[in-house]
């Protein structure tokens, strides 16, 4: 009998692109999910992936088997959910990921609390200020805090969220204060700089349309708190939502800069896979994330006399 633990790992794998990424995010080692596959392989009795040293590819009878087992899992995963949904307990393991500074400061009180009530769960949490690929990683729940794109996803948006560019005072008075955009280019700005990441060109509006400009800086780095940092250090001009320094502008610790040609906002939403039915456990942990979010943006944004 064919089984549906293999075809899972066979599906995993081909959205993954590789044995690799898949164990990743199955937990378990390439060998196994080599291993696995060619038992489905031998099943079927015929070859469902091509490998090379990197990267696996599907064949053609392997293409049309996904799409097939599309339908299949999709079937056994509404069952499991009707069963979890009629004892109204939500139940399974929850792999979720938020931006650094949010996930430290809500989410990750968010999850102990939503891991108390619902005893059942277990969930993994991953904070970063880097873009996951979400299918790779096997994601769950992803907050997420920029120009969201992500088709494959549900989005649940909280807000479009203000961005404000802002330094410390000591900065402005050694460096004076930018009265154009393009003054930004002889500044020291302070980026979010990863693999892939677009931080270091900086969009504003400027005469009533959206200009980019390739700012730079001689400090960057991939956690939004460090740059916050470095700002009150007096090191830079840094480009924020508005709720994460709210406090700072509140106090006069950070000065807003260029206040008429404020940065493109971002989204803030919660994404979580696209599926017919969405799992207890995924739905009641997005219900709660938006309305914690939600709830600490409100906040936050209230020290400056801005509303969500």
């Amino acid at each position: 009998m064919i089984s549906l633990e293999n075809i899972r790992i066979f599906m995993r794998a081909a959205e993954a692109g590789s044995f690799s990424a898949a164990g990743r995010s199955l937990r378990m080692s390439p060998s196994v999910i080599s291993y696995r596959i060619q038992a489905l392989e031998t099943h079927l009795n015929c070859r469902l992936v091509s490998r090379t040293t990197r990267r696996m590819n599907l064949t053609e009878a392997g293409r049309v088997f996904y799409e097939r087992c599309l339908d299949i899992v999709e079937s056994v995963e509404r069952a499991e959910v009707s069963v979890t949904e009629a004892g109204a307990t939500p139940r399974g393991t929850l792999k979720v990921t938020a931006p650094l500074g949010l996930g430290r400061r809500v989410i990750s009180a968010l999850a102990a609390r939503y891991r108390e009530e619902h005893t059942e769960t277990d969930i993994h949490l991953r904070l970063s200020d880097h873009l996951l690929d979400l299918v790779q990683e096997s994601v769950d729940v992803a907050i997420r805090l920029a120009q969201l794109r992500d088709s494959t996803f549900t989005l649940r948006k909280i807000a479009d969220i203000e961005r404000v560019l802002c330094a410390s005072p000591a900065y402005l008075e050694q460096h004076g204060t930018p009265q154009t955009a393009s003054e930004l280019l002889r500044h020291s700005c302070l980026l979010l700089r990863f693999p892939g990441s677009q931080q270091f060109r900086w969009t504003l509006m400027v005469d009533h349309e959206f200009n980019t400009l390739p700012v730079s800086g001689r400090l960057d780095a991939d956690d939004c708190d460090v740059l916050i940092e470095w700002a009150l250090a007096g090191q830079g001009i840094v480009m924020m939502p508005l709720f994460e320094v709210a406090g700072h502008i509140a106090s006069g610790r950070l000065v807003p800069v260029l206040p008429d040609a404020p940065p493109q906002p971002v989204t803030l939403g919660v994404l979580y896979p696209t599926r017919k039915m969405l799992p207890l456990r995924v739905k009641a942990f997005v219900d709660m994330s938006v309305e914690g979010i939600r709830r600490h943006v409100s906040k936050e944004l209230a020290i400056v006399g801005k509303k969500l």
